[in-house]
């Protein structure tokens, strides 16, 4: 018998370290080539790991949430005979077969079960009158409970022996249950949740981005009810093409604005002190997932027309859904758009995807009165659809003038928009 180090494979270019999300083998497992041993989570994508040989795991580095370097000892395996000097060989060709796949769900510890003591059974309830709030014997447990419930122990019917107990305020709870005393939820036990994986990535992400990034956000009101009556009849004659929804449009207003706006479509590397301006749009959507955010990427969203558009966006978020998205397709990224859809509410502040300098939010469409201006020249109300606009920019690279220059002129297109359809 000999023994197998296998070591951290490079699971990708500019990787130097990876976090274990889960382990699927323990000490003492007998594995065989090929299979699935431990999920980890790069910055950039979550890997399956795979066994390079047949044998025994006599040792494992880390626990889930630990992080392995490059090359570092990921577990021993026992091998028979000759099978570590193939594994040797094995290793030496590639590091080790990876693949994407899904991110799955942090483990949740289990709630203890808890045990209540019985309360005694209530004795026959005499005829009696009700005592004396002063003078009623209730232990400091039963009187705690009732001043949380706002009873008054005076009104509680006491057991033969004229001392309150808990089965006696829960048949006073029982016969006044419209009294409001009924508790307003159940009681649960706390639970801790490591967090691993994917949530620990955004979490470290989002921290870096407000730790190092100066926000500022601006919203403005847009009237979309032209908009959506035109996205409406392209709806009624797509044919064969994908159901539009409101974000390809917004996509396109935003993409016929970046050549005047180059600020807004660009990343900054604040260690080198250098602004990359970005030429093609690749928009980042953020989508929530049941792993969690993530940001699948349209790319050179600028060369692409409504229904590619709309083919994309629907492709990318089904891919993140499934936890199928390729690294590339979830990096690379100058700019992103997020929104809640119907829960967008009235206005968000949405923090930047560093190293980007901006990202807008759409937020939700309501319908309210408004004074309009008729071809006559006279004011009437309608019922008009309106939806905030949200941007938050980086303010060390975008001014505020600019911020709200561009979201100014994102709604003369949006209100007026047969101008998304010209060249």
């Amino acid at each position: 018998m000999a023994k197998f180090t296998f070591n951290m494979p490079d699971v990708g270019e500019g990787v130097a370290e990876a976090e274990v999300v889960e382990w699927h083998v323990k000490v003492g497992d007998t594995v065989s080539e090929d299979q699935h041993l431990v999920d980890v989570m790069t910055d950039k994508a979550t890997i399956d790991i795979e066994s390079p040989v047949d044998g025994v795991v006599t040792e494992v580095a880390g626990e889930v949430g630990d992080t392995i370097a490059i090359g570092a000892m990921l577990l021993v395996i026992e091998v028979e005979g000759d099978a570590a000097e193939e594994a040797d060989e094995v290793e030496a060709e590639s590091d080790a077969q990876v693949e994407q796949v899904t991110e799955p769900e942090p483990e949740t510890a289990s709630e203890p079960e808890t045990v209540a003591e019985p309360d005694p059974e209530p004795a026959p309830e005499p005829e009696h009158a009700v005592l004396n709030h002063s003078k009623v014997l209730a232990t400091p447990a039963v009187r705690k409970r009732a001043s949380d419930l706002g009873i008054d122990l005076g009104e509680v019917k006491p057991a033969a022996d004229g001392r309150v107990r808990h089965a006696d305020l829960d048949a006073f709870l029982s016969y006044n249950s419209g009294g409001g005393f009924s508790a307003t939820g159940a009681s649960r036990s706390d639970e801790e949740i490591k967090v691993i994986g994917l949530r620990k990535r955004i979490a470290q992400n989002m921290a870096a981005s407000k730790r190092n990034i100066p926000h500022f956000s601006y919203v403005e009101e847009v009237d979309v009810t032209d908009l959506e009556r035109m996205r409406a009849d392209l709806n009624a004659n797509r044919g064969q093409k994908p159901k539009l929804t409101m974000l390809p449009l917004l996509i396109s207003a935003i993409c016929k604005l970046i050549p005047d706006y180059p600020m807004i479509n660009a990343r900054y590397d604040d260690e080198a002190g250098i602004v990359t301006r970005h030429g093609a749009v690749h928009l980042g959507i953020a989508a929530q997932t049941d792993s969690g955010l993530m940001v699948p990427v349209v790319k050179d969203a600028q060369a692409r027309n409504l229904w590619q558009l709309a083919s994309e966006i629907g492709r990318l978020a089904e891919a993140a859904r499934a936890g199928s998205a390729k690294s590339d397709e979830l990096s690379g990224s100058t700019l992103t758009v997020t929104s809640l859809g119907p829960l967008g509410g009235v206005a968000t502040t949405p923090v930047i995807n560093r190293p980007e300098v901006a990202i807008i939010g759409p937020n939700r469409i309501i319908e309210r009165p408004m004074y309009v201006t008729g071809p006559d020249g006279a004011e009437r109300i309608e019922k008009r659809k309106l939806m905030n606009i949200s941007i938050s920019c980086d303010h060390r690279v975008v001014d505020g003038y600019d911020a709200a220059s561009f979201i100014q002129e994102m709604k003369k297109l949006i209100e007026t928009p047969v101008l998304l359809l010209s060249e």
